[in-house]
C-alpha cells in the first residue's frame, strides 16, 4: 500500500468522522474526532472476534505511519506557524515576560516535579524505573498543546489576555519541551553516564536561540518578498515555502524547527507587517489558506491519535499507573505556574483564578505521544506510552469538554 493510498484513506476517515461530529455530536472538532476514532477502534476490536479483516487493515495502516516523524518533522511546523500567524501580537508583546517564564522555567519545573513524583509512584506498583527515565516522561508530558486548546478557548469567549497567556505559552513550550526532552534523552542514552554541563548548555542554547534567530530571519525574508509584490497567489505560496524550507534548514543545522516556525509565524502575522506587506485580498487569502491547512492537519492528527491505541500494549499495571499520573501531572502543572503567576499578576492585571484555568486548560496532545513513541525499550517505552496515552485522552476529552465552562465562569466573575 503506497503513501498516497494511506493518505487518501486517512483523509476519507477524517471527513466521515468530521461529518458525524458536526452533524450529530456537535463537539469541538479536536475532541469529537478523537472520541469517534476511539469508539470506532474499540468497535473494530469487538468485530475482530467474529471477523478480523477490518482490524488487520487498520493495524496495517498505522504500522505504515511513523507517527513521531510525521508529527515532529512534518506536521508540527505547519500547525505552529498557522497558530502563531493568528495570535494577537500586541497582546503577546504585553504578556511576553510571563509567557517566556511559563514556557521555559514552567516546563523545567514541571519536568522535575512530574519525574520525581512518578519515580516514587511507579515503585509502589512494583515498577523499578530509573529516575532519569521518569524525568524523560516528565519532559514529554509537560508541554501543553496549542492545537488542542485554541479552538476551545475561542469558542468559550475567553478574555483576550487569558487566551494569549495560554496559547502563547503553548506555542513556545512545545519547542522548549522538545529541546528539554532531547537533552534528557541524550543524557539517558549516554553509555558513560557522565554529564557534561557545557554540552547540555550548548545543545539547549543552539536549539533554542538558533531556532528563534532562524525564525526571525525567515519571517523577515518572507516579509520583504511579500512587500515587494502584490499577487495573493504567489504570496500564499511564499508563506508555504517559508515553512517548508525553514523546517528543512532547521533540521539540517540541528536548530529547533518548532521555535523557528512559531517565531516566523509571529513576524508574518504581526499587524504592522500585515498592513505594510499585504493587501486586504492577500490577507484574506493567506489567513484562509492557513486556517484550512490547520483544520485539515488537526483533523488528521486527532484521528491518528485515536488510532494509535492499536499499537499500545495496555497492561493492567500500566493503565492504573496512567490513571494515577493524571492528577500528578495536573498538580505539578499547577505548582510550576504558582510562583510566576504570583510574581506577575499584580503588574499585568491577571484575571481571577488564572492558575486554575491555565492548569485545566493546558491540554496535552499529539506531541507528548510522538515523543513517547521515540523512547527506546530500555527506557520503558511501553510503560510510558500507555501512561502518556491515558493522560492525553483524559486531557483532550475530559479537560477539553469542561475547560470552556470554567473559562466562562471565570470570565463572568472578571466582568
Amino acid at each position: 500500500m503506497d503513501y498516497f493510498i494511506i493518505a487518501s484513506i486517512l483523509v476519507f476517515i477524517s471527513a466521515i468522522f468530521g461529518y458525524i461530529n458536526v452533524r450529530f455530536l456537535k463537539l469541538p472538532n479536536t475532541i469529537g474526532l478523537m472520541l469517534i476514532t476511539i469508539v470506532f477502534t474499540l468497535a473494530v476490536f469487538g468485530i475482530s472476534y467474529f471477523d478480523d479483516t477490518l482490524l488487520t487493515a487498520e493495524k496495517y495502516i498505522i504500522s505504515q505511519i511513523d507517527f513521531r516523524t510525521v508529527l515532529l518533522d512534518v506536521m508540527l511546523s505547519f500547525l505552529l506557524f498557522a497558530g502563531a500567524l493568528h495570535t494577537n501580537f500586541e497582546q503577546l508583546k504585553v504578556q511576553r515576560w510571563p509567557i517566556f517564564v511559563f514556557s521555559t522555567l514552567g516546563v523545567l519545573v514541571s519536568t522535575f516535579l512530574v519525574g520525581t513524583f512518578m519515580f516514587y509512584i511507579l515503585q509502589l506498583f512494583g515498577l523499578e524505573v530509573n529516575f532519569i527515565y521518569c524525568l524523560l516522561f516528565g519532559s514529554l508530558i509537560s508541554p501543553t498543546d496549542p492545537i488542542a486548546v485554541l479552538g476551545i478557548l475561542k469558542q468559550a469567549g475567553a478574555p483576550k489576555n487569558l487566551e494569549t497567556k495560554i496559547v502563547g505559552e503553548s506555542l513556545f513550550n512545545d519547542g522548549v519541551g522538545v529541546v528539554v526532552f532531547l537533552t534528557i534523552f541524550q543524557l539517558a542514552s549516554s553509555s558513560t553516564g557522565e554529564i557534561d554541563p557545557f554540552a547540555i548548555l550548548e545543545l539547549f542554547g543552539v536549539e533554542v536561540i538558533g531556532g528563534i534567530l532562524l525564525g526571525l530571519l525567515i519571517g523577515w525574508i518572507t516579509y520583504r518578498l511579500m512587500r515587494s509584490i502584490d499577487d495573493y497567489d504567489i504570496e500564499v505560496i511564499i508563506t508555504l515555502a517559508a515553512v517548508m524550507m525553514g523546517t528543512v534548514v532547521a533540521q539540517k543545522f540541528h536548530l529547533s524547527a518548532p521555535l523557528a516556525m512559531v517565531t516566523a509565524g509571529l513576524v508574518v502575522g504581526n499587524d504592522t507587517v500585515r498592513h505594510s506587506a499585504m493587501s486586504n485580498t492577500t490577507e484574506i487569502y493567506v489567513d484562509k489558506f492557513w486556517e484550512l491547512l490547520d483544520i485539515l492537519l488537526n483533523t488528521l492528527l486527532f484521528v491518528l491519535i485515536g488510532m494509535e491505541m492499536l499499537v499500545i500494549s495496555f497492561e493492567f499495571n500500566y493503565v492504573i499507573a496512567g490513571l494515577v499520573a493524571i492528577p500528578v501531572v495536573l498538580v505539578c502543572r499547577y505548582l510550576s505556574l504558582l510562583l510566576p503567576i504570583k510574581f506577575f499578576e499584580k503588574k499585568l492585571d491577571f484575571v481571577p483564578k488564572t492558575n486554575l484555568v491555565m492548569t485545566w486548560g493546558g491540554l496535552r496532545g499529539g506531541i507528548s505521544i510522538a515523543l513517547a513513541l521515540g523512547l527506546t525499550q530500555d527506557m520503558h517505552r511501553d510503560l510510558f506510552l500507555v501512561i502518556t496515552y491515558v493522560v492525553v485522552v483524559f486531557s483532550i476529552i475530559v479537560q477539553g469538554l469542561t475547560v470552556g465552562k470554567l473559562v466562562k465562569k471565570v470570565a463572568g466573575h472578571a466582568a
